[in-house]
């Protein structure tokens, strides 16, 4: 068989095939209604992450991180998706960027509770959410000077938010607490 000029691939389907593919090819050809197509994301991938699942980052979205904690798009430099985590990385001054980041991780659970049950920080409750207050053992209290815990019970998931001090004091912290969904 030869192509012809002209020759549509829906007609070349159905000389080659039948036209039963013809018609598998037309419906496929058929453009998607607009409420099929997928949201456009405005999406910026930290190096060479993907970019996260639009379901964990709605329960803290960048743009409230860039209000609260006094970010911007100058300082904001990407975020990094892994499974049921999203983090926003930021660069601050000269700190290393692996230091300064807000993640949000949000596995479903089938009981999540009602409050944070750990055996390293105390908490205290903003809100709906937990912030870290302090540290039980002395070998927790390094991780509490370079970061702010949250935790957010939801009906079938938990919300734990990881903010680096040099992203977001604690007063901000505190703020962003309020702001998880």
């Amino acid at each position: 068989m030869t192509h012809r000029p002209g020759l549509t691939l829906g007609c070349l389907a159905a000389t080659v095939f039948g036209a039963n593919a013809w018609f598998a090819v037309a419906a496929q050809a058929q453009p998607k209604s607009p409420a099929a197509a997928a949201a456009p994301t405005a999406c910026k991938a930290y190096r060479t992450s993907k970019c996260c699942d639009p379901a964990v980052a709605a329960h803290l979205p960048k743009e409230t991180v860039f209000g609260i904690c006094g970010q911007s798009d100058a300082t904001y430099l990407g975020e990094q998706a892994a499974k049921d985590t999203c983090k926003y990385v930021f660069k601050t001054g000269t700190d290393k960027e692996e230091a300064t980041f807000v993640q949000v991780y949000a596995p479903a659970q089938k009981d999540p509770g009602s409050e944070p049950t750990d055996p390293f920080f105390d908490w205290t409750r903003v809100g709906k959410a937990y912030v870290t207050k302090k540290a039980k053992t002395p070998k927790a209290a390094p991780m509490l000077q370079n970061s702010t815990g949250i935790w957010y019970p939801g009906k079938d998931y938990v919300v734990n938010i990881n903010a680096s001090v040099k992203v977001c004091t604690k007063a901000q912290a505190l703020k962003l607490a309020a702001k998880v969904k």
